[in-house]
């Protein structure tokens, strides 16, 4: 046995959940991989939600899906995660998976960043919305000073969480150097 990755253990978090017909969000759609990823695991019977408040993102996002042929069951919103809420209010499915790439957008400006106070305030949107035994994965990206204040907001929020109705699970490489990203998850119990 070999210890997974950072990226595909989150993949792997998220395909031990998620089925065909789901509704799933991605929080920051970024380059479009984990959108992609998201609408093929829900089908066309499903509905993926992705955001991004870069234009650059929504583009190579809506190419991304649009080459799979699988844009028709994604909306593309370009706008903070923060209006998760208001854009799942009229969605009759809960929710069974939420994901988060925190940092900045591969390749862009990096002065254009996730917020711990964004973040937090898409987290408290999204999480009521679960299904119980639904999944939000965060991979932290905290090489960079708005990072580490978000890695912080983030741990301190998800330790708080109640233990009775969350489990939430830590993965990371302690040994390697140049703050490597990690995953936390949140389960929503039954």
């Amino acid at each position: 046995m070999s210890l997974a990755r950072v990226l595909p253990y989150a993949k792997e978090l998220l395909e031990s959940v998620i089925h065909e017909g789901d509704c799933v969000v991605d929080m920051t759609a970024g380059n479009g991989h984990d959108t992609l990823f998201l609408a093929q695991r829900v089908g066309p019977s499903g509905r993926v939600v992705a955001f991004d408040v870069q234009a650059q993102a929504i583009e190579e996002t809506a190419r991304r899906l649009s080459s799979a042929n699988v844009d028709q069951w994604v909306d593309l919103y370009q706008e903070s995660h923060i209006h998760v809420g208001a854009r799942l209010s009229g969605e009759r499915r809960p929710v069974r998976a939420g994901v988060f790439n925190l940092g900045y957008l591969p390749g862009s400006d990096k002065s254009v960043t996730t917020t711990g106070e964004d973040t937090l305030e898409a987290l408290g949107a999204l999480i009521p919305s679960l299904v119980a035994g639904g999944l939000v994965v965060l991979v932290i990206y905290h090489g960079h000073p708005e990072g580490k204040r978000e890695r912080d907001a983030v741990l301190q929020y998800v330790s708080e969480l109640p233990q009775k109705e969350f489990a939430v699970l830590e993965y990371r490489f302690l040994n390697q150097q140049n703050d490597p990203p990690f995953i936390v998850a949140i389960e929503k119990k039954a």
